[in-house]
């Protein structure tokens, strides 16, 4: 948890501390918003934030994706959650309902500040204060059962146990639960006539309703369908309510006026260390929402070893990789995801990958990117094992269309975004180049892309380049050819499939273009007289 949230009263000695143990870092406090990185829109990161926060709107998550990422202690950290989570599904399952249970008290206290009528207010307050230590008693239970492994959740395990156990608490759930059984015991009469509504002390008369109902019952011939009204206390009261309200008070001062004063005594009566929890484990909880799907239909997912950016340690890749943003798509879509893997060993330091258009070379580098973005977030990456570099800092140059208003050019644009990550990047960086400098001529992208490289690759940064220029790929022993695959049958078809291999430098066009009828010889056939 953000080590800057206020801690509970501790003038009670059996009060516990706020525990920082979700995220030891102060990464993402509340209120906080980092701006979006610069790579989030070239990755499809945000779309990936966007539906998270879609899954969980109540609680701001952009800013726990958006932090920078922490070191590896914070990673593995992190991880152990996942892991526990992963592992004691059960578990999962009833923190997810503590949330959901939590949000229920925010909606009691929400209606309790729009009720106009002081005893409703403090009615809904009282019902949240129900819910509220039923949540907490709850995730103390279940977490002292499920004997999580992580230290962050066995961290929660005896503050939950230890805060449930407190003066404080006990005190609340005691003065709750004594106040409802005094609610409980009121009872009235009310006598409804013409005009008129009377209300008078309850004196031991029969219950009306029932008899009515007993008397009917010998008539009953099977299920029928309820006409009955039924009364919403959830809806603000109209003036003949409140004035029966009122007087049914007059008939019951003391419990009524016990009420309101429990309202005020508990005004404030919400954990902060609780309610840290409950926002922070939803950046767990999400993320495991939004693969399930995924995993359901049999795409794979890995907590990865993350290794230290240090140089010369470089022992990495991946197998299984894909999209995650894509994925979703298509699994929604019922098509089919393509896997791919990858590895820089050695001097190795860029994957160079080339082929012909719409083959999943942009795809690729993307999953490249995504893959050490959520690895260094501490989440499980897809992929089905991964071994991969915690960056210190993750840029990316995607190819931008060219802007009218521009009076420099695509080329001019290319270079000064290219000059701005060079300047930012540090060793330990990892950078991910989509088709740059395609404006130029190709002499000049030789030029332009080798010196680019080689500027990267001399600063000790990995990465992935996405090129048309062959030569980029045979630059030397730093850097690793791989190609986008097609149909051997059927050159037109692509495979999606990225493999190590040598730059062919054919584009397939010819069988692109034969397919869809755009060959010289069939164009002339088909606008010839």
């Amino acid at each position: 948890m953000a080590a800057d949230r206020a801690a509970p009263d501790q003038t009670d000695p059996g009060a516990p501390r706020t525990p920082s143990v979700l995220f030891p870092e102060g990464a993402a406090r509340p209120g906080t918003a980092p701006p979006e990185p610069d790579c989030f829109r070239d990755l499809n990161l945000d779309q990936l934030v966007d539906a998270l926060e879609l899954c969980r709107p109540a609680y701001g998550l952009a800013p726990f994706f958006r932090a920078r990422p922490g070191d590896l202690c914070t990673v593995g950290h992190r991880q152990a959650v996942f892991r526990d989570l992963a592992e004691l599904p059960a578990l999962a399952d009833r923190i997810d309902g503590f949330g959901e249970r939590m949000r229920e008290v925010r909606d009691r206290l929400r209606r309790a500040g729009a009720m106009r009528h002081r005893y409703q207010a403090a009615d809904w307050s009282l019902e949240a204060v129900h819910a509220y230590t039923a949540a907490c008693t709850g995730l103390a239970r279940d977490l002292a059962r499920a004997a999580p492994r992580s230290p962050a959740l066995r961290a929660i395990a005896a503050y939950a146990a230890s805060y449930v156990a407190s003066a404080a608490f006990t005190a609340l759930a005691r003065d709750a639960r004594r106040l409802q059984e005094q609610l409980d015991d009121v009872h009235y009469c009310l006598l409804i006539t013409p005009g008129r509504v009377r209300v008078s002390a309850y004196e031991g008369q029969g219950d009306y309703g029932a008899e009515v109902l007993a008397d009917f019952e010998r008539f009953r011939q099977g299920e029928t369908k309820d006409h009955r009204s039924r009364f919403r206390s959830d809806e603000v009261m109209n003036h003949v309510e409140e004035a029966v309200l009122d007087r049914v008070a007059l008939l019951y001062p003391d419990v009524f006026a016990e009420l309101e004063r429990f309202r005020e005594r508990h005004a404030d009566f919400l954990d902060p260390g609780i309610t840290a929890f409950e926002r922070e484990i939803q950046f767990y909880l999400a993320y495991r929402a939004f693969t399930a799907p995924l995993e359901r239909a049999g795409l794979p997912f890995c907590l990865p070893e993350v290794a230290a950016g240090a140089k010369g340690d470089r022992e990495l890749g991946a197998e299984g990789v894909f999209d995650l943003v894509l994925a979703d798509k298509l699994v929604r879509e019922g098509t089919r995801v393509v896997l791919n893997d990858f590895r820089l060993s050695g001097p190795e330091r860029f994957l160079v990958v080339s082929g012909p258009n719409q083959g999943g070379k942009t795809t690729f580098a993307r999953a490249f990117g995504q893959l050490h973005r959520l690895a260094a977030l501490g989440c499980p990456v897809p992929a089905r094992r991964a071994r991969l570099l915690l960056c210190d800092g993750l840029f990316t140059h995607f190819e931008h269309g060219e802007r009218l208003d521009d009076p420099g050019g695509k080329l001019y644009d290319d270079l000064l975004r290219v000059h701005a990550v060079l300047e930012r990047a540090a060793p330990g960086g990892v950078v991910v180049l989509n088709e740059v400098f395609t404006s130029t001529t190709l002499d000049d992208a030789v030029l332009l892309g080798t010196r680019t490289l080689r500027q990267f690759i001399d600063r000790g940064l990995i990465g992935v380049c996405v090129t048309f220029v062959d030569e980029l790929s045979r630059l030397g022993e730093a850097t690793v050819s791989m190609v986008a695959a097609v149909d051997p049958a059927d050159p037109a078809v692509r495979t999606f499939r990225i493999a190590r291999g040598p730059a062919d430098g054919l584009s397939h066009a010819v069988a692109v273009a034969e397919r869809h009828g755009l060959t010289h010889d069939r164009l002339r056939a088909r606008i010839r007289p």
